[in-house]
């Protein structure tokens, strides 16, 4: 790992200069009674966050210096440095993207500004749930104030609105670049998915136990992801919804955040892996995105629009779907697949083409490539059995979105957005064994 981590930061000090001068302004995080309680608390747990952040930071100089054309090897290599870090290595402390991705830093230093300031939401959330002097009835009050500190004082702050919204604003589904990263990195990706499982989880292990009793949960969560999950990994992104519903009724807003910014990590991959475009191109596009999946003035109103598919799932389990490639998002991108289509069909899709449309759909949301999938992004599949398909010069483009279609799928969405999700009641502390039925 220090050889892949020398050549790295190596290759960062001899690369070209930044595209453009960029004031690197940071933020710091909001005190409280609070601050820490994660760290002293639960340091394994911390440790592996920490680790899988620096996955998330290292991928993006991977992606960025690594000719496409050598991705099966470096999928590998770079699979084994992960799993070795989180498993073996253990980060001590939180890192910041910059320090294992410097390139990146100077070619796109806004993406790491919205990464940071979100990490540092997980950790004084986390922090709030693990201080044993915060009441459990006094969670939320705390929680809310670190959502308000979030929102107010960082402009790439993610949205508090569901991946519906946000996923419309974006329009990345028929970029060029568009699930190139699971497809060609299927190992990184599924690394990602056990980040994204394990994140969220931990929320709800915690709100299973109660102020006193979450050292246990935690445990088992951990063990869980070191014997199963890394091993078996989840096909597919996770939602907060589906794997931490007590936690995303308690705190919509936030859940939301860490969906918002999870399916950032895969679409900043995504461009930075295709080869298509240059530099400035690549820069357009991540910030376009970036802001298009940040948070705008009424996003709360939309913030508990969303379905609840397990209720109520113990979160020291692993059931089966879980691990399959689908749930919740390919659900979403579907639907959006099913908006956009009669504005990019001359003429309807029928039989055969329509099987074989779907069929290219199903094999993009899955890591690698499976027999029968054509090369490339979704867009190029999908070309492929639907030649007829047209799509706007902005829609294509780097840097540029077509707001007809995006506005289109929005008013959509609205007309059959589900209603809102009850908050999750914090009246009555929870402890093992005797969790409170909501």
């Amino acid at each position: 790992m220090r050889a892949a981590l020398l050549f790295l930061l190596t290759a960062g000090i001899l690369a070209e200069p930044a595209l453009a001068v960029e004031q690197m302004n940071k933020v710091s995080y909001l005190r409280g009674p609070y601050n820490g309680a994660f760290f002293h608390r639960h340091n394994d747990s911390f440790r592996i966050s920490a680790a899988l952040h620096f996955y998330h930071g290292i991928q993006h100089d991977v992606l960025v210096l690594s000719p496409l054309e050598n991705h099966a090897e470096v999928d590998r290599r770079y699979n084994r440095v992960f799993v070795d870090f989180l498993t073996e290595r253990k980060a001590g402390t939180e890192p910041t993207m910059d320090l294992y991705a410097p390139v990146t830093a100077r070619k796109a230093w806004k993406i790491f500004r919205a990464i940071d300031w979100t990490h540092m939401h997980h950790e004084q959330t986390y922090d709030i749930l693990s201080d044993r002097d915060i009441a459990w009835n006094e969670k939320k009050p705390w929680t809310d104030r670190a959502v308000a500190w979030y929102l107010e004082k960082n402009p790439v702050a993610r949205s508090p609105a569901p991946l519906e919204v946000t996923m419309r604003r974006a329009a990345v589904m028929m970029k060029p670049y568009f699930t190139y990263y699971r497809n060609y990195y299927p190992r990184s990706a599924t690394f990602a998915y056990v980040a994204h499982w394990w994140h969220p989880v931990i929320y709800d292990a915690q709100l299973i136990a109660g102020n006193d009793g979450q050292e246990e949960t935690l445990a088992a969560v951990n063990r869980l992801m070191r014997e199963k999950v890394l091993i078996d990994r989840p096909q597919r992104m996770h939602l907060s919804r589906e794997i931490m519903p007590r936690y995303s009724r308690l705190s919509p807003e936030s859940a939301n955040i860490f969906d918002n910014l999870h399916m950032l990590h895969g679409i900043i991959y995504d461009i930075l892996a295709y080869e298509g475009w240059s530099d400035e191109e690549k820069q357009a596009e991540l910030y376009r995105v970036v802001d298009a999946m940040s948070y705008q003035p009424g996003d709360e109103a939309y913030a508990r629009q969303f379905p609840i598919p397990h209720p109520a799932p113990d979160p020291r389990t692993y059931p089966e779907s879980m691990r399959t490639a689908d749930g919740e998002m390919s659900r979403i991108m579907r639907q959006m697949m099913q908006e956009m289509l009669p504005g990019m069909m001359v003429q309807p899709m029928t039989g055969e083409t329509e099987e074989r449309f779907w069929e290219q759909f199903r094999y993009k949301m899955t890591p690698g490539m499976q027999e029968g999938e054509h090369p490339g992004s979704l867009h190029e599949a999908l070309m492929k059995v639907a030649p007829g398909m047209k799509m706007s010069e902005a829609g294509m483009a780097p840097g540029k979105v077509d707001q007809m279609m995006v506005d289109m799928m929005l008013d959509g969405w609205k007309q059959k957005a589900p209603p809102e999700v009850a908050p999750w009641p914090m009246d009555i502390e929870p402890s093992l064994g005797k969790e409170v039925s909501r």
